[in-house]
């Protein structure tokens, strides 16, 4: 039972471009309807869950929901990173490390598979 795409050429395209698109939408949420940062962490971190949820309640695999989670992890990871940087101050280098960290604790507490 498998529900992630195979990594090929495709997928890379399809991540560069749902990577791209998550700027763009962030931008466009943040910066163009004006709403801010912090709201369209909001926003975007919502739709993150509900396809996480779909996704993970699914017992195969579904492209289009796949990509869904991957578009809107983007969506939400970029905000949320602007966010960091430009409403709270903390600059590239805090936020960064704030972020490196997440990561390493959250590999930490993995089980080996």
């Amino acid at each position: 039972m498998n529900n992630v795409a195979h990594v090929t050429l495709y997928f890379w395209i399809m991540k560069i471009c749902a990577t791209t698109l998550g700027e763009i939408a962030g931008d466009l949420l943040s910066m163009t309807l004006n709403i801010g940062y912090a709201i369209s962490s909001i926003i975007l971190l919502s739709f993150f869950l509900i396809t996480l949820v779909m996704q993970l309640l699914s017992s195969r695999f579904h492209p289009v929901l796949y990509w869904s989670v991957i578009l809107t992890t983007s969506t939400a990871g970029t905000t949320m990173s602007d966010y960091m940087d430009r409403t709270l101050g903390l600059g590239y280098a805090k936020g960064s490390l704030i972020l490196i960290t997440c990561l390493l604790i959250v590999l930490a507490a993995m089980p080996d598979s």
